[in-house]
């Protein structure tokens, strides 16, 4: 799994924008594997060795009736093994997905360079699923202040849209990351974009279902063990 985190790493922080596709299309290889994998048949999609084998023809893993939900995770190898790395910044895929949106961000605004802004939003959506002590990286201004930036009224709907998921995902069970928010008048970005007549009615829907989100009750994360218990 290091030496496909390595490749996909090496491709996401080119300058070049294939490279760039390419290594999200490695880190959303890995995931559909974490997630698609079947602990009958040991990990489909795995070489015998146990190194992860993930091309172009990754995505079809989408097909597999093996589809497993979060709860079930937690007994697969394969997802033991990612978290395990994810643990540290050497290997943690949410880290480089911020710094990919940052690069990408200062390239400026045109139709490939926001669909691979969409991608990596996308990924660093489930990677933060995925590995929930990832939403912390967050916690740094610089971070919140990224996606802020990707509501600016320069963006097209599509990135807003999938900024505010991304928010509502790092925000989710970590009152820190709210209160760094709300420190950088993100409250007041979501609100002017928002009133803004140049909003468009499929951002202004995603902008409604963020503020419901934030105006629920906060509730931190529940120990695992609460879960555990059985009649």
């Amino acid at each position: 799994m290091e030496n496909l985190l390595s490749l996909a790493f090496d491709n996401l922080s080119s300058y070049d924008g294939p490279k760039v596709r390419k290594g999200l299309r490695q880190v959303e290889g890995l995931l559909a594997q974490i997630c698609l994998s079947s602990g009958r048949d040991g990990g489909r999609g795995r070489s015998p060795g146990g190194e992860d084998t993930v091309d172009e023809d990754a995505n079809d893993a989408s097909m597999s009736p093996s589809r497993k939900d979060l709860g079930q995770l937690s007994d697969d190898p394969a997802f033991r093994e990612f978290f395990k790395l994810q643990e540290g910044f050497e290997w943690n895929v949410g880290l480089r997905l911020i710094s990919t949106l940052d690069r990408l961000m200062a390239k400026g605004s045109d139709g490939q360079n926001d669909l691979l802004i969409l991608s990596a939003l996308d990924l660093l959506q489930g990677a933060m699923l995925l590995h929930p002590p990832s939403k912390g990286l967050f916690q740094r201004e610089q971070n919140m202040n990224l996606l802020l930036d990707l509501l600016e009224p320069f963006n097209c709907p599509a990135i807003q849209s999938a900024t505010l998921l991304t928010l509502v995902v790092a925000l989710i069970d970590v009152p820190g990351n709210t209160r760094v928010f709300e420190g950088l008048d993100g409250l007041l970005t979501v609100t002017s974009l928002f009133k803004s007549r140049s909003t468009s009615r499929e951002v202004k829907l995603k902008l409604v279902e963020f503020l419901y989100f934030y105006l629920m009750p906060e509730t931190p994360s529940i120990p695992r063990v609460a879960d555990r218990r059985d009649p």
